[in-house]
């Protein structure tokens, strides 16, 4: 059974093709000015997805491998995107409040737990990632340091 999902209007729609069974959460600085918090995502294989209401969804260029997706009517945040060249080009990270439900789905993981502001806390114990070991695992280069 697939899942669903849209923008808080209602313009853009998904059907993911396989239903996720976990979401993470995101603690980087573009994630959260994105979020406007912590982002909780669901990772969806390129070709994993198929939209509605394509013409209303529209995206930013965030870095040189990635790029963030949102309506552009109401602004809802909808997806990051790895457009970094290798085996995982065309992942998306689908922001798991745009789903209409997350039942049945595992909180499993966190990436950039080093960039995470010291008064968030989840408790459990999930898989965790640091910035260094998320750019290794999607072949994208470091941040430039000036």
């Amino acid at each position: 059974m697939s899942k669903t999902g849209g923008c808080l209007c209602g313009a853009v729609r998904f059907e993911l093709a396989e239903a996720p069974t976990a979401y993470g959460a995101c603690h980087c600085g573009m994630c959260r000015k994105f979020s406007g918090g912590i982002e909780l995502g669901v990772m969806v294989p390129a070709g994993g997805i198929a939209w509605t209401g394509e013409g209303n969804l529209t995206s930013y260029t965030s870095s040189e491998w990635a790029e963030r997706g949102f309506c552009k009517i109401c602004g809802s945040s909808l997806y990051w995107k790895l457009t970094a060249p290798g085996p995982m080009q065309g992942l998306f990270s689908i922001s798991a409040g745009a789903l209409d439900s997350l039942e049945g789905m595992e909180f499993e993981s966190e990436v950039y737990i080093d960039a995470k502001p010291e008064s968030h806390a989840f408790a459990g114990e999930r898989k965790r990632m640091t910035e260094a070991e998320v750019l290794a695992m999607v072949n994208a280069p470091p941040p430039e340091t000036g």
